[in-house]
């Protein structure tokens, strides 16, 4: 809603004060000469407010989605360690699609033109892109106009807010059975590569990912509390795996044979950079074949993990801990696998109660 009002000075000039005021949106003034001018930028801001292109005008019309793009790889980028290569790749696509706009032109409706572009596209090795990946395009360059947003005030409000993103496809959940994980382990222990088999061991039993396990540090072990402390992972934050049974016999068992030359728990082989972790790609797929096991991915070990966990009773909240996941949303899909639990619990409840 719109309020303009007629002021004037002791010099006796009129001048039209405006005020705009629309729910969910800060207030904006101006004023002006001619009520003409004040009426005609009343219909041209709130025609701009409701199609989303109206941002805080000084500095969204000062700079364009290239400079704010230059700046977010610049300084923000350099501490995802993990993930700023893929974020810099993401982001220098919406550069090279959006790069000359001025943000104040960014609207919502230009940022659903690329996305489904995104949509219709095709990645490196030709395959057509997955909503799933068109998600992560968006999430850079959400992330990137809300630093532009709360730091920089450069925006009012980030357009991709109002950008509906891709439905995604439940997630995989391919878990070993009891005869595969037999055949699997069997396999791997008699493996050429000294470390695949205690790679997979403790994939198996503690969820852990293969770039976490493949870059453990002797100092990230602690065999008197029986527990590995992950210091970076996918989320950011650190965590505290427990390390029992089986998988903790291996390690002490690992340790007696610790290289002095790296820190590395599972460094490459002689003759290579022991600096750098050992790449097990090879001995992996090989052991998959003799095995006999087909659509099986490492990663899938985790959901192994997550699997026997949930039918041996864990809890989807205490399945989230153990993988490092912030919400309870991604272990969802789980919940399945632990119904038999649930089920006999109830039984057992019943039965105590109403004999």
């Amino acid at each position: 809603m719109a309020n303009i009002q007629e002021r004037k000075s002791k010099d006796g000039k009129t001048t039209y004060r405006v005020q705009i005021r629309l729910k969910g949106y800060p207030s904006q003034t101006a004023t002006f000469s001619r009520k003409t001018d004040a009426r005609k930028w009343v219909q041209q801001i709130e025609s701009a407010i409701r199609e989303g292109r109206h941002f805080k005008t000084a500095e969204s019309k000062k700079h364009t989605l290239g400079d704010l793009i230059d700046r977010y790889i610049k300084t923000v980028v350099p501490g995802k360690k993990q993930y700023g290569v893929t974020q810099t790749a993401q982001l220098l696509w919406w550069k090279q699609e959006l790069g000359s706009f001025l943000l104040s032109d960014i609207t919502p409706a230009l940022i659903a033109e690329k996305r489904d572009k995104l949509l219709q596209g095709f990645t490196y090795r030709k395959t057509k892109r997955s909503p799933s990946t068109v998600v992560r395009y968006l999430a850079a360059l959400s992330h990137a106009f809300s630093v532009a947003v709360r730091e920089w005030g450069w925006i009012e409000d980030s357009p991709v807010r109002k950008v509906s993103k891709p439905s995604e496809p439940r997630g995989r959940v391919r878990f070993l059975s009891s005869d595969e994980r037999e055949r699997l382990l069997d396999v791997c222990k008699q493996s050429a590569h000294p470390y695949l088999f205690t790679v997979v061991v403790l994939a198996i039993s503690s969820g852990m990912r293969y770039s976490e396990i493949m870059k453990l540090t002797w100092s990230d072990v602690d065999f008197a509390k029986k527990r590995i402390t992950l210091h970076e992972t996918k989320n950011g934050e650190r965590r505290v795996v427990p390390v029992t049974g089986f998988a903790y016999e291996l390690l002490k068992k690992h340790e007696k044979s610790r290289r002095m030359d790296t820190l590395l728990l599972f460094p490459a082989q002689k003759g290579q950079n022991p600096q750098k972790p050992a790449v097990l790609r090879s001995a992996w797929n090989r052991a998959l074949e003799q095995a006999n096991i087909y659509n099986f991915r490492f990663h899938d070990l985790r959901h192994s993990c997550a699997s026997y966990l949930a039918m041996n009773g864990a809890s989807i909240a205490e399945i989230a801990e153990v993988l490092g996941h912030k919400t309870l949303q991604m272990v969802k899909r789980y919940a399945h696998l632990s119904e038999a639990h649930t089920a006999s619990v109830i039984e057992s409840m019943n039965k105590k109660i109403f004999g």
